[in-house]
């Protein structure tokens, strides 16, 4: 069974009835997980594979991947004290994923009941907002390849392979509409780092050079909660 860490120091019985109101589901790789303006009554606690966050522009072409929420992570409303939200932005699978949906008023009994579980949701909230800001930065300061380079690198963590590298289904489309470049520069960028010995690909993965990690402007922040960092029921 799936164990989160944030759940860690709730009764086993309470935990068990959380799991109960809770509901499992997967979701094939590109297959929409929630769709902006659509209504939601959960929270999203993913357990597997890697969801990204999709700002909609005025044209498909203008979408642009503003954050990527991986194992252990939440996806939260803009409130909780709402049983229900609309959703701002749209959550597509980038990898084959499966997530917990928490009914909101579940998680908001809990939150009232233990309050590191409030601080813990607190923090995966304040992280996706300090993640956001840090993406605006590198955006902003980079070089096109520096900023290519650095998310391949970010990838890495994300969106490990079992041999290494990232999971080689992470698009070029996906890594352009994370770093706001086309993709056809994504593609000339990475054919060059290719060239350069700097980027190498398996049956799995894409391999990158330790030296991407250079570029960083500020790393990623924890997938767990600070306040324990044990595996517990979710």
């Amino acid at each position: 069974m799936y164990l989160h860490p944030l759940f860690a120091n709730v009764p086993p019985a309470e935990r068990a009835a959380l799991v109960k109101s809770s509901e499992l589901r997967s979701y094939r790789r590109s297959e929409t997980v929630m769709a902006a303006q659509e209504w939601s009554d959960c929270i999203y606690c993913v357990t597997s594979g890697l969801l990204r966050v999709v700002e909609h522009g005025s044209d498909p072409s203008g979408d642009v991947t503003t954050d990527f929420i991986r194992r252990n992570d939440f996806f939260l409303g803009p409130s909780l004290s709402e049983d229900r939200y609309m959703a701002r932005q749209t959550l597509v699978a980038a990898l084959p994923s499966s997530a917990y949906l928490i009914p909101i008023p579940v998680a908001r009994k809990l939150c009232k009941a233990y309050p590191e579980v409030a601080m813990g949701l607190f923090e995966f909230a304040a992280s996706r907002i300090r993640a956001l800001r840090s993406q605006l930065r590198k955006i902003s300061a980079l070089s096109s390849e520096d900023l290519v380079s650095r998310v391949l690198h970010q990838l890495t963590q994300l969106a490990p392979a079992s041999t290494g590298g990232f999971d080689k289904r992470i698009t070029q489309a996906v890594i352009a509409s994370y770093t706001g470049l086309s993709r056809e520069v994504v593609n000339k960028i990475m054919r060059d780092l290719e060239s350069r010995g700097l980027v190498w690909r398996d049956g799995q993965s894409v391999h990158v050079s330790t030296e991407f990690s250079s570029t960083d402007i500020g790393g990623l922040e924890p997938t767990e909660p600070p306040l324990n960092r044990r595996e517990a029921n979710l």
